[in-house]
This record gives structure tokens, sequence and C-alpha cells, in this order.
């Protein structure tokens, strides 16, 4: 290759290193070290000419370029001829001084460039910088950046010439004006000192080992003294920064006098930097290294700055730390070491300073403080031991501080002084109750919320950190064991600290554990000599407390139980044994238990059972009494959590069951009764249960001191009461009633079965009765409560006492409110059936109710009982009420159900009309059809008691119209296919109850037996048998007996009323109303002519909310019998619904294809009148514009849509099949002239009806295949997609082809009669339908089926004729039509060789073809064409062809690219062995190659196909292997690698072919393509780098280096790099 080639192309690389492409100039970086690589003396020497020929080159240019130097010089340096690494050398000095300002970037590099040289040639680069560093002349700053990097990048190299650069350096400093050159000596002597130090450091490896410290000491002091003196007080913050840094590193290598005269003017000049930069860092880290340096040489001057240091450091120290900002921390870091180092010089000055600065309050200096404290502690350990106690007596202000941020920084003191035994000292015992405070703070925010401010130390955080730390200091501080146990225990009582039970617990069963284990002495507690410790009795009150309620306070039930079980010895020594095996059980329980699934009631059952045989295995009087009257003083504890309070009343009622003292008792409970918070409900609830427990062993003494207390000052009004009960007004006196009225209720609950029966009426029922005329709401409350609970002890002895007052109006009202107050879906208690048995017998008294009165009544009554849950549910238990067994929950139900027929029988007999009747069912009506099985039996049952009571005392005097009846039956007929049973029967009932009442009203007599309603109790033992269709059949039968029965009049509200009956909420309700409807329209629906519309509109209404598929079939049927009676009307009404059709109008229609009759008859017509009608009009668009488009024709477009909905009935199967082809063929031709159309405009609306014309008849289509059962044509339509695309005017050609495809294949012996009835359509006047049946008929040619069926000549025919049609798309589809013969019926191929020869032949020249379609189709065709033709009808025409298509292989249309590649590659097997031919292959192998990266993926597939079977005839094995191998048509193909060996075999194969290959290519440059022009670029890249030298004469270089010269200038990034690329290959 010629050298200027190789220069040429470098030269263009260089020009293009500064592309706007991040990726071009990558690969140009990439292609010029790659030629540097190679050839790294002619490139570095290009680089070098043409920075020296282009001296005013753009800075950014220059950069690249001597970046590429530097990449060169580093890989390559060995290989680099010493003259040219002096030339370079010179070069970069030249580059890096040539301006006298600083430019960054570009002098940067030229430096870069000497420091990698100075790897290896240290001394000619010394001896090229030391030239521009010549003494009395200021140097240019990058010289001394660059002997700044070298001393970092080679310290071996560098230190032996340092003492002479400083010698030379000294002088210069002072001659340094410019910040930036001062700044630049400084960062130069910081990295000088930092090499010297780390040459003296690692002596061992260092070439001269004889270099010392002292070598440099008088040269870095006067540098020293310089920056020192004069630039540290610069106004410029950057050059302060560095002459710090530089001053640090300078420290160390200064003679130890020198220093320690500094150091009184040093250190405040440094401290006083702080306050002139922002960037502490490298301030803190200069002040580390200089007390380092002080510290290590043992200065005496660093005490006497000792005052200002601490001062500024503890400044530092408070500043923020942001771990976001690593600089922060940094300085963080290096302020503790400083800190640590003035520690250990001076440890009583610095512990006394930071102990002061703790005193002061401000947030930030405190924290600051703590943090030095805890450094100290931590990291100082041996100088510290005597400042232990000052600490301890220290820490205390800080820990009074209310910050949550000093706090954290507190708590991490005090885990630093655990570690280091400052706990064990006198005072340690405050940091111990610091640490369990914060275990129990609240928490900040609620559960969700997040703090604000991100540094914001919430109380969670702190409160797991105490957590943490309690933990750590019990299970990693051993000698802390004997402070932390038994003190610990104390804080598991006062209520401050109840949210720190769980961490304390944990800790102590830890502790206790261990000692228990090891069987420490200390282990057992001597609570006497404890004083502050809670006794034992106060430890099981509050232990059993905390895990009755085990979720709460974090979870404390569980460490709760387990610590008692490890204090059992110490709670008492006889309960070791069974809490060792009681205990466990109830952890388990937890273990396995959330707070949702744990049974409240159940779980403190167990631990008041626990308690029991726990004081029962005591056995101690005395220890028992203690703990009755310490639990009762310890009650107060628990004023804010009332439910733990509550329980604690129950342990205590369970104790005094154990108690035998009975003055004690007494005593007790007055405490309890006086004390107790009778305000609040919990806390009477509580009080109550506790009293109840005690009555069980005291039931005399615990009713004497009631009585005693109901009449103590407690109840009376009076001032002297201040004295016992403070300021209690009138309000608080009701609620210590209250209390005492809920007393006796647990009392007679809980006392004795035996004792109970006797006292009830003398002393329980006397004392409360006195308070039933309260007005207080808490105390009717309770009376209910109080009543209930006797009633579940002694039920039937409060029966027996016939509780009925005389006041009726008065007891009306409070038995209302009693109800009302019962909750709505709970039945616990006999409120509601107590007051409506009341209510039945006061109905009858005089005065009477008022009409609202009544109402109201009925009302709550009705929806009080019906509202109830079934009485299988299961409530909630709760701590208020026992519940009831299931026994007593169905007695409850039936008796208040039985009370509520009562009521409603006592109502009747007051208005035994059908307007009372309908007074009393208005009430019960909504609940006919409520979702609730239980709630339904409970409305049907009562209205079928109703109904019989009506009918037995029904008196008929006058003729009355029984207006209501068709109503009622409306309501319940339906209820007779409930799906319970009991709804069911009591349906029936209600039925023939009703009929008899007409029966009664039309003036039959009391004896009067109807055989036909007295077929209902048959029908009724039918209604057992929950089978739909029995039940569905015994409607039918039901309604033929209602429609003998029913007046003409009742037939309307009857049926509109079943129209409701639809949407029931059960589904076989809404079939059962459908059954009726349906049998009474049967029987007599031709009478209703006159409201067919209506009800047709009221079917559609229903059918909106109808769920039920079979409810929807039935109003189907509905509509079918409705069009049997009234055909005309029904048809009527559903034409002229609005369209688009809603999917109900929809149902409506398909409802008319049930009977195979009339959908032949409507099939036949609508078949007929679309094909004679206009499909569409021709509209203007709008005056503004011209044009017009196509709009359809109202009559047919509503005609298809209603055939659409018919078709859609299964049962019209055999009249769709019968008429297929003339459907098929009729909605086919429909389809073509709906594609493209507009919607019709709503008459009413004036909008466009949302109806996609085309989408109605392909749906149609759709269905009539369905119809038909042709499901694989269904199958592969779907698969294909073709219904999306037959109906849009772009794809529609597609579609039809899909569909045509189908047919043909699935669908054969149906295409004689379908090619029949669609023949016609090819003369019809419409273009659009013309179109489609081309396209059916093209489509059909494609398969061998029509050659089967004796079709091809019909369908050749008709291609032949529509060949000349005026329709350029008909002509195309012919051109398809005829090539689609070849595959169809190859055998076929021959027979009309001549007519499709000339037919693709004038295709490939039509000229009137704007979009070249039909040129693309006569390729396609006649590619496929030829595979089957013979050799003779060809030869002749095979280099004619190939000339016409070659023009194609560049065209810009895709399709026809394709077409004409691949019909390239079908000629290949007539030109086989001839010459002329194989030339022609090669003429096209280069656009071929290039076109395997076509941006169009069928044009890739068709190159490798046209590769592959061309490949023979090329001549060459290797390439012909290569192809067949490489080029498949599903598999990727790495390019790049397939023309790098390509071109290797082309090279060989056909050297005398390269010349004619590589201007081939050449041309290419100028594709339209970037890929193609890109690939070029490759292709020629491969060719070059695998060229032996000898054939490069073959080739014109001056050519292919112009061309990509052009191509790096391309406007496409990714051809530049493929450019660039190449260009890497020229060498």
């Amino acid at each position: 290759m010629d050298e200027t080639d190789v220069e040429q192309v470098t030269l263009a690389l260089l020009d293009a290193a500064t592309d706007k492409d991040s990726e071009v100039q990558e690969q140009v970086r990439k292609s010029m070290l790659t030629l540097g690589k190679q050839q790294p003396d002619r490139v570095l020497a290009m680089c070098q000419d043409y920075l020296l020929k282009h001296p005013k080159l753009v800075v950014s240019h220059r950069v690249v370029i001597l970046q590429t130097i530097e990449l060169i010089v580093g890989c390559r340096i060995e290989e680099i001829s010493s003259p040219r690494i002096k030339s370079i050398i010179s070069l970069a000095s030249d580059e890096m001084t040539r301006s006298k300002e600083v430019i960054p970037d570009w002098q940067q590099a030229a430096s870069n460039i000497l420091v990698a040289v100075g790897n290896k040639y240290i001394n000619d680069i010394m001896e090229e910088i030391l030239c521009k560093f010549q003494p009395g002349l200021l140097p240019h700053f990058f010289v001394v950046q660059t002997l700044a990097n070298l001393s970092d990048s080679n310290v071996y190299g560098m230190v032996p010439f340092l003492n002479a650069i400083l010698g030379t350096m000294l002088p210069m400093l002072s001659m340094a004006k410019q910040d930036n050159m001062k700044w630049v000596f400084s960062s130069a002597l910081c990295h000088f000192s930092n090499s010297i130090l780390e040459y003296l450091a690692n002596l061992d490896k260092a070439p001269d080992p004889t270099v010392r410290k002292d070598t440099f000491s008088s040269e870095i002091f006067a540098a020293f003294d310089i920056l020192f003196s004069n630039w540290l007080q610069s106004r410029e913050s950057k050059l302060r920064l560095t002459v710090a840094e530089a001053v640090g590193s300078m420290c160390h290598l200064m003679a130890s006098d020198k220093l320690e005269e500094q150091i009184p003017k040093l250190i405040p000049a440094i401290l006083s930097l702080y306050k002139k930069n922002n960037e502490h860092y490298v301030i803190s880290k200069s002040l580390c290294l200089v007390l380092d340096a002080s510290v290590s040489m043992g200065s005496r001057l660093l005490e006497t700055q000792l005052d200002g240091l601490l001062l500024v450091l503890h400044v530092q120290v408070c500043a923020p730390v942001e771990y976001s900002n690593p600089p922060t921390v940094k300085n963080h870091n290096e302020v503790l070491r400083c800190f640590s180092l003035l520690a250990n010089s001076f440890p009583d000055r610095l512990v006394m300073f930071v102990l002061q600065k703790l005193e002061n309050s401000n947030e930030r200096n405190r924290m600051g403080s703590l943090v030095v404290l805890r450094h100290l502690i931590n990291s100082t350990t041996s100088t510290m031991e005597s400042k232990k106690l000052l600490i301890l007596a220290s820490i205390r202000q800080p820990m009074a501080d209310q910050s949550n941020k000093v706090k954290k920084r507190v708590v991490q003191v005090i885990s630093a002084m655990a570690h280091h035994g400052y706990l064990e000292l006198e005072g340690g015992e405050l940091l111990v109750r610091f640490i369990v405070q914060h275990c129990a703070l609240p928490d900040t925010y609620g559960r969700g919320h997040r703090p604000t401010d991100p540094e914001e130390v919430t109380n969670e955080a702190l409160r797991s950190m105490c957590d943490n730390t309690l933990h750590l200091l019990t299970t990693t501080v051993g000698r802390l064991a004997d402070v932390l146990w038994p003190k610990l225990l104390y804080y598991l009582t006062p209520s401050q600290y109840s949210n720190a039970t769980t961490p304390l617990c944990k800790s102590l069963i830890v502790l206790g554990s261990k000692k228990k284990i090891n069987q420490e002495s200390s282990f057992n507690i001597d609570f006497t000599q404890e004083v502050n410790l809670p006794s034992p009795q106060i430890l099981l009150v509050r232990l059993l407390v905390n895990a009755a309620f085990p979720f709460r306070s974090r979870g404390h039930g569980a460490p709760s139980l387990s610590l008692l079980q490890i204090l059992s010895i110490n709670i008492h020594p006889k309960t070791e044994t069974l809490w060792e095996k009681d205990i466990p059980p109830l952890l388990s329980t937890l273990e396995e238990s959330t707070t949702e699934s744990l049974d409240k009631k159940q779980w403190e059952e167990k631990l008041l059972k626990l308690l029991s045989k726990t004081l029962a295995t005591i056995d101690d009087d005395k220890w028992v009494c203690q703990l009755a009257a310490e639990a009762t003083r310890y009650l107060s504890t628990y004023n804010n959590a009332l439910e733990e309070k509550s329980f604690l009343y129950r342990c205590l009622g369970a104790t005094l069951q154990q108690c035998f003292n009975k003055e004690l008792v007494k005593k007790q409970l007055q405490e309890i009764l006086l004390a107790a918070r009778h305000h609040d409900a919990v806390e009477r609830e509580g009080v109550a249960m506790g009293v109840g427990l005690c009555a069980n062993s005291h039931l005399e003494g615990t009713l004497a001191k009631l009585e005693e207390f109901g009449k103590s000052d407690a109840f009376k009004k009076s001032p002297s009461i201040f004295n016992i009960l403070k300021e209690r007004n009138d309000v608080e006196v009701e609620k210590v009633k209250s209390t005492l009225i809920l007393c006796y209720g647990q009392v007679a609950l809980n006392a004795p079965r035996e004792k109970i029966l006797t006292r009830i009426d003398q002393d329980i029922l006397r004392c409360i009765s006195k308070h039933f005329n309260t007005k207080d709401l808490t105390m009717k409350l309770s009376l209910i409560q109080s009543v209930g609970l006797i009633a579940k002890a002694i039920s039937e002895c409060v029966k027996k006492q016939g509780y009925v007052f005389s006041r009726k109006q008065e007891l009306i009202t409070v038995m209302l409110d009693f109800i009302k107050a019962e909750p709505a879906d709970l039945l616990r208690t006999p409120v509601r059936h107590l007051v409506m048995t009341t209510f039945a017998n006061l109905m009858p008294l005089e005065p009477a109710l008022s009409e609202n009165e009544s109402f109201d009544l009925l009302k709550v009554c009705v929806n009080g009982v019906f509202s109830l849950p079934s009485e299988t549910h299961t409530p909630e238990k709760t701590k208020e009420e026992e519940t009831l067994d299931p026994t007593q929950r169905k007695a409850l139900y039936k008796d208040t159900l039985a009370a509520l027929q009562e009521l409603l029988k006592s109502v009747l007999v007051k208005d035994p009309t059908p307007d009372g009747l309908q007074s009393v069912f208005k009430h019960i009506e909504s609940w006919l059809s409520s979702g609730q099985d239980h709630q339904r039996e409970r409305a049907v049952t009562v209205t079928a008691h109703m109904l019989a009571f009506y009918l037995d005392t029904l008196t008929v005097k006058n003729m009355v119209s029984f207006h209501n009846l068709g109503a009622l039956l409306g309501r319940l007929s339906p209820r007779c296919s409930d799906p319970r049973t009991a709804v069911r029967t009591a349906a029936m009932d209600c039925i023939h109850s009703l009929l008899y009442i007409q029966l009664r009203y039309e003036g039959f007599s009391l004896d009067y037996k109807d055989d036909g309603v007295d077929s209902l109790l048959l029908l009724k033992g039918r209604l057992d048998n929950p089978d739909p269709s029995v039940l569905y059949k015994t409607c039918s039968d039901l309604t033929k007996v209602m429609s003998k029965r029913l007046p003409q009049e009742q037939l309307t509200p009857l049926v509109f009323m079943l129209f409701e009956g639809l949407v029931d909420s059960q589904p076989n309700c809404c079939r059962a109303s459908s059954v009726i409807l349906n049998t009474l329209l049967k029987n007599r629906g031709g009478g209703l002519q006159e409201l067919v519309p209506e009800m047709l509109e009221a079917l559609h209404v229903r059918l909106q909310n109808i769920t039920e598929e079979q409810v929807r079939v039935a109003v189907g049927q509905t509509v079918l019998i409705l069009a049997s009676q009234h055909l005309q009307a029904v048809i009527n009404a559903l034409v002229n619904k609005p369209l688009p059709y809603d999917s109900w109008t929809g149902e409506m229609w398909m409802a008319l294809g049930a009977d195979p009759l009339v959908a032949s008859q409507i099939l036949g017509m609508l078949m007929e009148k679309l094909l004679i009608m206009a499909p569409y009009v021709d509209q203007r668009e709008s005056m503004m514009r011209g044009g017009t488009k196509k709009v359809a024709t109202s009559q047919p477009l509503a005609m298809t849509c209603g055939l659409k909905e018919l078709l859609l009935n299964g049962q019209c199967q055999e009249p769709a099949v019968g008429m297929f082809p003339q459907l098929f063929s009729c909605l086919t031709v429909r389809l073509g002239a709906s594609v493209g159309v507009s919607a019709p405009k709503d008459h009413n609306t004036k909008q466009t009806a949302s109806v996609h014309v085309a989408g109605v008849a392909a749906d149609a289509l759709r269905i009539l295949l369905a119809r038909a059962q042709l499901d694989e044509v269904m199958k592969r339509l779907d698969e294909d997609k073709a219904w999306d695309a037959i109906k849009e005017l772009n794809t529609h050609i597609t579609g039809v082809t899909l569909l045509a495809r189908a047919m043909a294949k699935h669908a054969g012996p149906r295409l004689p009669s379908i090619v029949e009835c669609l023949c016609p359509s090819l003369n019809n006047i419409y273009e659009c339908q013309r179109i489609t049946v081309t396209a059916f008929f093209s489509e059909l040619l494609n398969h061998h089926v029509v050659t089967e069926l004796m079709l091809i000549d019909v369908l050749m025919n008709n291609m032949m004729e529509r060949i000349s049609d005026p329709c350029c798309t008909v002509r195309m589809l012919a051109v398809r039509g005829l090539g689609n013969i070849a595959v169809g019926s190859p055998e076929k191929v021959n027979k009309y060789a001549k007519e499709l020869l000339a037919a693709m032949s004038s295709g490939m020249e039509e000229r009137d073809d704007p979009g070249k379609l039909i040129t693309l189709e006569a390729m396609s065709g006649l590619s496929k064409v030829l595979v089957y033709l013979d050799k003779k009808n060809v030869q002749l025409l095979v280099v004619y062809i190939f000339m016409k298509i070659k023009p194609f292989l560049e065209s810009e249309n895709d399709d026809i690219r394709c077409a004409s590649i691949h019909l390239m590659g079908n000629l290949s097997k007539f030109g086989s062995g001839e010459q002329v031919f194989k030339d022609q292959i090669h003429n096209v192998l280069v656009s071929l190659l290039l076109h395997l990266v076509d941006p169009n993926p069928r044009v890739v597939k068709a190159c490798k196909f046209s590769m592959r079977v061309c490949a023979p005839v090329m001549g060459s094995e290797q390439i012909t292997a290569m192809f067949q191998n490489h080029l498949h048509d599903e598999k990727s193909l790495h390019y790049g690698e397939f023309i790098n060996d390509l071109t290797k075999y082309l090279i060989q194969d056909f050297p005398g072919m390269l010349n004619f290959y590589h201007i081939s290519v050449i041309q290419f440059f100028k594709s339209t393509w970037a890929e193609v022009r890109a690939g070029a670029a490759m292709f020629i890249g491969f060719l070059l780098g695998n060229l032996q030298e000898e054939h490069f004469s073959h080739l014109n270089m001056g050519t292919i280096t112009k061309g990509l010269v052009m191509l790096l200038q391309d406007p496409d990034p990714v051809v530049r790099v493929k450019a660039a690329e190449a260009m890497g290959r020229f060498h």
C-alpha cells in the first residue's frame, strides 16, 4: 500500500477527530490508535505534522490529537524510536507552553504526554522541562504542574531531582504574583513533600537509600516560610486551601526546632482559615498533619495553642454531617483525629473542655460535645480511666435535654460508657433509667406518616435505639448483670414505663434465666431488702394484666408471661411447679394468634383461671388478702387504660373469691364501689363483673354491701356527699345507679344457682325495679343489660314475674327506645321479644294508636326483627355479655318472630280490609326479595301466617274489590322457586290464601271449596324437591290456576309486577318470574295487543339489569310469544329501534330466530332487499370543502344489523345452512360495498350513528360461517386476524384474500355454488364490489381445489377478462390471480404459458400504475411461474428478463426491490452453464451483498435466497459452501465476520475481478440507504485488511481513499463510524 494512502487516511481521521457524534469520535480515536499501534512512528509523525501545519486549530481538536499521541506513547513506548521520543517531548513541551495564557484542556493534554513519556525517559523529560524552568524566570503554569504530576507517577525517578528543583524554585516563589501561579507552586510543593515522604518510607526499594529527611529540610522550610507568611492570607479561597494542604504536608519534612518556632503562628493561621472557606476538609486534614508532626516531635509550645484549638475544633465537630456529601464526613473524621491526638498529650485539659461544653444547652453544641466524649471514651481508654466519676456527673445535664437528636447522642455515649465500666459506679443507675425511659417513648407520628425533616430523630427511631442498647447491655456486658438484676423490675409497674415493658421483660428473662441456670444466689430476690422494688403481689397483678392484652405496648403479653414463669419462686415458692405446667400452653396460644384471631373473652378466662389456680395452690390467706388490698390500691394506676382496669377488677373479684376474711372482703368491696369512676361505661362493666365474681363465694355479704351502698350518701343529692364523692352532679348519681344495677345483674349471673332463686325477687328485682321510669339513657341500657343477665341466669323466674305496666303510651315510647337501642345486627337479649309481646297485649286497649304512631311502631318492630342475622350466625364474643348458646339463641329467635306475628295479627284485627292488609304488607314487601335467605324466610313466613289469619277472620258483608290481588300475586308467586324450601312452601300457602280471599270477595261462601285452588296444595308437595326443572314446572302449573281465577283488570298489574320479578335478588326467582310470565301470556296474552309497545319497552329496560342467562333466554321467549300473537307490531317496533342496536334490542332480534320457519321467511326477505337496494349514496363532505363521501343507506344497514342478530340464534341453523351459498355471496358483496362507507345520521339526534358499516356485514358473515359449522375456516380466519383486515378500506383486499384462502382449504365442496352466485357481481356497476369478487377469485387460484372442482377454466377466463378492467386495482388483482396458478395448479402452468408470460411482461411495462403495484405483482407472479415453466418456453427470454429487472434492484420501493431480487434467484436455473448468465451474476453480486444489510428484512431474506441459488453459477466452491451454510432465512448473520471471510475468498478465487468489485462497491458510497453505505465502507475495509501486497495493484487506492474520506463526512453517524473503522485497516 502506498504510504500516501495511509497518510491521506490518517489525515482524514485527524480532520474528523472532533465529529459531533460521540460514537464516531470514539471510532476515529480507535482507528487512529490502531494505525498508531501498527506504525507508531509514522502516525506520531503525522500527528506532529498536523499540529504544526494547523497552528490555529481549535483547542478541542488539538486536545483530541494530543490525547491520541498520549495513548500511542503509553502502549508503544518501547517500540518508538529515540529520535521520535525526543521530537514528541519537544512537541508536547511546545504545545504546553506555546500560549502564555493558561488553557487547561490543551495544556493538560500536552502535560499528560510528558508524564507518560517520563515513566521511561525521565532524564530526557527533565532535560526538556528544566530548560523551561530557569532560575530567575517565572516558569509556565503547566511546567510546574507537570513536575508535580511526575513526582506522583514516578516517585523513585523524580525524588533525586527534587533537591535541585526546590533550589531553583525557591527564588521563583517570590516572583509569583498571580494566584494561579501561587496555586501551582503550592500544589507542586504538596506533591513533592508527599513523594519525599513516600520515598523515605520505602528506602529499601529506592535507587538511592542514602537520601535523608534533612536533605530537604532547609529548602522545604524556606518554601514554607513564603507560603505561610505571604500566600496563606490570599483572598482566593482555592489558593488558601491548597497552601494550607501544602503547609500540612511540609511540616513533617521541617527541622524540629523550625517547626517549634512556627507553631504559635502556624496553628492560629490554619484555624483562621475555617472562617474564610466553606470547604473545611482540607483545612482539617492540614491541621491534623501539623498536630501529628508537633506531637511526634514532642512540642512544648503546642499547649499554649490548646484553648484556641479546642474552641475551633469544637465548632467543626458540631457542624452537621451530610452522609450524601463525602467531604463533610471526611472533615468530621479528621476533626475527631485531632481530638485523639490532643487527648493523648493533654487529657485533663481536653476532658474539662468537653465537659464544660456539655453545659451549653444549644442543640448542635451538645451533639458535637457528646460525639467527642464518645470518641474519647472509645479511643483513649487508659487516659479516661481517672475521669470516670467526673464524666458520670457531667452527663446528667445533657440527659435532661428535650431534643431527640441530643438524646440519640446521649444513648451512644451511655453505650460506650457501659462497655468501659461506668455503669457499675455510683450514679450509673441514672443512665439505666434514661435508657428505660426512652424505651417507653410514644410514637411521634400516626402510622403511615413520615417526618418531613430528614435529620429529625423520631420517637420511634430513638426508642428502637434504646431497645437495642438495653439488649446489648444485657447480653454483651457481663459485669452489668448485677447492676440490672433485679433493679430493672422497678420499671415494670409505674404506668409511665408501660411502653418499655417488652424490652424490659426480654432483658429480665435473659438475666434471670442465666442466673437461674448458674444457680447464682443473687437470683433469689429479698423484697424486704430491695425496698424500691414492687411487691410480689403487684408484680403478679401487673404481668397478668399485661398478658390479658398481649398485643398492646409493642406485644408485651408473651414477654410478661415468660418473665412471670422465670420469677415464679420470687413471687411465691409454691407457684413454680404450677406455672411451669400452665404458662407454656398459654405462650403457645399467643404464638399461633394475631390481634384479630385471638378469642379475647376465652383468653381472659384462661388468665383468670390461672390466677384462681395460683391462689388455691399458694393456699395462704394472709398472702391472698395482701394481694387483694394491694391490687385495690393499684387500680388507680390504670385510670388511663380502662380495658386493663376492667380486667384488674375481674382479677380482684377472682382474688376475693379465694379470700376467707369476710371483713376484708366487705372493706375491699366498699373501696371498689366508692373509688370507681362510674361515669365510664367500661369501668362500670368492670366493677360489676368484679363484684359478680366475688358473689360466687360471698353472696350474702355482696348483696348486703350492695344494699348498703344503694342507701349511702352516694345517692343523695346534698352537700354532705362532697366528702365522699367529690362534687357529684345529678348525672353522676344516675351513673352510680347504673353501676349498681349492673352489679345486681352480674351477681345473679355469677352467684351459686342453688342460692340465687330465693334472692331474685326480694333482693335483686326489688332494688332495680324502682329505676324503670328513669329518663337516663345509661340507666335504660343498664336495665336492659341487667334484665338480660338475670334472664340468662333464671329465665323462667323472670318470665313468671309478669312485668306489665298499665301506662300504655309511656311504656310503648320507653320500649320503642329499648328496641332502637338494640344493635340492628345482633340478637343477644330478649328485649325485642318482650317488648313486642307487650305491644301485642297493649294494642287492643284504648286509646287506639294514630296512623302515624302505628306506622312507626310497625316499621321499628318489623325492621328490627327482619334485619337480624341468621339464628345460626355466631356473634363475636365481647366482654359486655355472655354469648347465648345455640339452643337459647334458637328459642330467642323463635319467640321474637312469634311475638312479631302476634303483633301484626293484633293490627289486622283493628282493620280487616284490603287496605288494612296493605298497611301491614308494605312493611314486609321489600324484605321478600332480600339477598339474605333467612330474611326472605322470615318475611314469607310472617306473610303466610298473616294471610291465613286474614282469611280465617274475614267476614264479607258487602261486595268489595280485592284491588291489590294482582300486585300481591306478582310479589309472592316467584318465591315458589326460592332456593330455600321453607320460603317456597310458605309462598304457596300465601297464594292459596290469596285466591280463597278473592273467592270470598267474589261472594262464595265460607265452606266453598274450589278444586283448582285446592290443587295448589298438591303442587305444594312438589316444592320439597330442589330440582329447578321441577320447581319451574310447578310454577307453570300454578300459573294456569291463577290464570283461571284472575279477574281481567288484575292481569296488567300482575304482568308488570312479574317484570319487576325478573331482576329479583335470587336467580331462581328471576327464572320463576319468567316462567310464570310466559305461561300467563300464552294463555291470556291475546288480549294485550294495545300494550305490546309498552311491554316491549318494559322488557328492554329489565334486560339491562338481568344477569342470569336463563332469564335472558326466557325474556327472548316472551318476545317470541308476543311475536307469534302480534307479529307485525313486534317487527315494526324492532326495525325502528335506533342504530346501533344496543345489546338488549339485539337479544330481542335474536329471539326471533328461535322459530326456523319464521327465520327462513325473514332471511329470504332480507337478502332480496339487500341485493336490489342501493348500498350507499355519495354525499358532499361539506359546503366549504370539495369531494364526496360514501354514506350508507339506512334500510339496508338496519337489515344487515337485524340479519346479524338473527343469525346469532343457533336455532336458525337449518335455514342458514340451506341458503348458505346465497347468504355467503350476498354478505360478501354487501361487505365489499360497505368498506369505507360512513354510517347515516340518526333522525332524532341528527348525530352520525356509531355503527361500523363494514363491521356489521363482516360480523354477519362470521356468524354465518359458524352456523354452517365451518369451524376450520373460522379458526384460520381468527388466527390470521382476517376480520380486522376485511372491514377496513386499506386492508380489505388482504381480508378477502384470507377469506378465500380459508374457504378453499376447508370448505372446497361449497365453492362451485358460491362461485356461481358471485360471477354476476364481476360486471357490477359498483367498482368496490368488482374488487372484492376479483380478490376472492384471485386467491382461489392459489389452491389446487379449484382444479379438482373443475373451476380452473371459469376462474382463468374471468381473470383474463379483468386484465383489461378500467379499475387499476382490479387489473392488479387479475395479474396476481394469474400468478397464483403456479401455486394452486402448477401442472396447468405450461398449458397457459403463452398467456401467462404475455400478461406478466405487459404487467412489468404497465404505465397506468402509480404505485407500481401491477409491476410488483407481475414480477412476483413471474417468480412463481418460472419454477414450473419448461426451459424451452423461457430460455430465449432469460437475459431479456434479467436486463429488465436489473434497474429494480435499487428501487426505493421495498416490495419491488424484494420481488426483483427474488425473481433473479428464480431465473438462475434457466441460465446455468451459460457464460453470459455467470457474468450477469458477478455484475449484481456486490448489490446483493450490500443489500444483506438492507433496512427491510424481507429484502434481506430475498438476497439470502438469491445468493444461495445463484452461488453454484459463480464458479467458486468455497463461496458456494459459504453462501449455503451461512445465508439461512431464519438465522441472523454476523455481517462483519461474513464480509471479512468473503473478501478472503474473493481475493483467492477471483483476483482478476477485484478491480470490478471495488469499483462496484465505491458506487454504493452514494447509496440512498445509510445501512448500505455503511456496508460498503465495511466491504472496502475488510478487502483492504485481507489484501496481500501483490494485489494492491488491482485497486485504485486513490479512489478508495477519496471515497472513504467522503464517507467520513456522511450525515449519518453509523456510516461515519464504519468509514473510520475501515480507515483503521490502512496498514
